[in-house]
């Protein structure tokens, strides 16, 4: 699917497949002499990451491996609950490892924070964060992260791993939806 293919659904598009691969290439780039010599864990956030997590690990020439975990600060609306619950927890033991927490985007921080701090207690050599997105403006709590593909306005966007409603997590690109969408 393309940005034609979305028809009036789309507003913008914010950033290119071109624009995101570039820039992915980049940030693998950092990532392999930061860690030259060393075997790198990933560990993707789902569902959002996914996509950022595969293309940044294939332009990557390190060695690693990679695991997946899931989880949640929302309860049954869209408000946070304040309580960050684990929906699918690592296979992989810490110990030792040099974790790179991989994230599509960034918005306040307050469950990457609680992420960061649950994983760091698990007795990993190092733990980082890569993120293809970063809301600045947006930010409630300051997160340290190492590698930053995109800072982007405090719109919400979709695709590359975004979503609305579950919709759109397959594009390509980023960009905004037309307010007829989300009834903004």
């Amino acid at each position: 699917m393309d940005a034609k293919d979305m028809g009036a659904d789309l507003e913008k598009v914010l950033l290119t497949e071109e624009q995101i691969s570039t820039r992915l290439s980049e940030m693998a780039a950092q990532i392999d002499a930061d860690y030259a010599g060393r075997k790198l864990l990933l560990v993707g956030v789902l569902r959002g990451a996914v996509m950022v997590m595969a293309d940044l690990a294939r332009k990557l020439h390190s060695p690693l491996e990679m695991d997946w975990m899931a989880v949640s600060s929302y309860g049954s609306g869209t408000r946070s609950s304040g309580v960050v619950r684990i929906l699918k927890d690592l296979d992989s033991d810490l110990d030792g490892r040099h974790v790179l927490i991989v994230e599509d985007i960034i918005d306040s921080g307050l469950t990457l924070s609680w992420l960061l701090a649950n994983l760091r207690s698990r007795g990993p050599a190092s733990v980082e964060i890569a993120t293809l997105l970063r809301k600045p403006e947006a930010a409630k709590v300051e997160v340290d992260v190492r590698y930053v593909g995109f800072d982007i306005p405090p719109e919400f966007v979709v695709g590359y791993g975004l979503d609305y409603a579950e919709d759109y997590r397959h594009l390509p690109f980023v960009g905004t939806l037309a307010p007829h969408v989300y009834g903004g």
